[in-house]
């Protein structure tokens, strides 16, 4: 169900028209946040994980439309093994036990990234969620999940090819939009508003083609300690950006 007006201007002193309808987060800052602690990594990816639930029931009650998590890239295995099977076990995990909540939200879960090297189970388990929560029409969760994005382009670039090798596709005929429609994110709007948190300001090879006119929000708070209020803050701040789309502001 679509939040109600007086709610989000209850909530954020706006209305749902500045409420970006795709919103990206780069989730930072795990490790940093065990380390403070003296805790090992992978507790502050299950942490970690504790806070996308919170995000996730978060951004659908103030009517985001799309939210995109980028949740493992494809450099992220050459971290030490005993790191990565313990992340893809958290993943696995989180599919099974946060299916029946997604499903309560009417929230759609899709994939967006290379299953080619993901272990089997955790391919099993994105499916069975992907499957069950295909319903779902309140909000469309995508989670980053062995993601790269020269290697999107690079995987619709060789879409292409083969098409025009198979003389059906003319390359003079080859638009920007060609490539979006082959891109992992074919069905999703670009992001309005892209959050990183940790006070990094790098975009580690996370949707280059679809950032193109996204606003970014740096938020310094580690990732396992990124609350509601910080979410609402960038949306505030967002609402009040002037959007620019290679345009010029006409002299006053």
């Amino acid at each position: 169900m679509a939040p109600k007006l007086h709610d989000v201007q209850k909530l954020l002193g706006l209305t749902p028209q500045q409420i970006p309808q795709h919103v990206a987060i780069i989730m930072d800052g795990n490790g940093r946040w065990a380390r403070q602690r003296g805790l090992p990594r992978f507790e502050g990816h299950r942490q970690g994980a504790k806070t996308v639930k919170r995000i996730t029931l978060e951004a659908r009650k103030l009517g985001i439309r799309f939210l995109t998590l980028y949740s493992f890239s494809t450099e992220n295995w050459k971290r030490p093994r005993e790191e990565v099977e313990l992340l893809m076990h958290l993943c696995a995990e989180y599919l099974v036990h946060e299916r029946d909540t997604l499903i309560e939200h009417d929230v759609r879960l899709v994939h967006v990234g290379r299953e080619q090297e993901l272990p089997d189970l955790v391919v099993q388990k994105l499916h069975e969620t992907r499957d069950a929560t295909a319903g779902g029409t309140g909000m469309v969760l995508a989670l980053a999940l062995n993601y790269s994005s020269r290697v999107e382009i690079t995987d619709a670039v060789q879409a292409i090819a083969r098409e025009a090798a198979a003389k059906r596709l003319d390359p003079d005929q080859i638009t920007p939009q060609t490539i979006a429609q082959r891109l992992y994110t074919a069905d999703i709007p670009d992001p309005d508003l892209l959050i990183r948190t940790a006070n990094e300001k790098r975009l580690s090879n996370f949707l280059l083609w679809q950032l193109s006119y996204t606003e970014f929000h740096i938020a310094k708070v580690l990732w396992p300690d990124f609350r509601e209020s910080h979410l609402r803050r960038a949306l505030q701040t967002y609402a009040r950006r002037e959007r620019r789309f290679g345009d010029v502001k006409p002299a006053s």
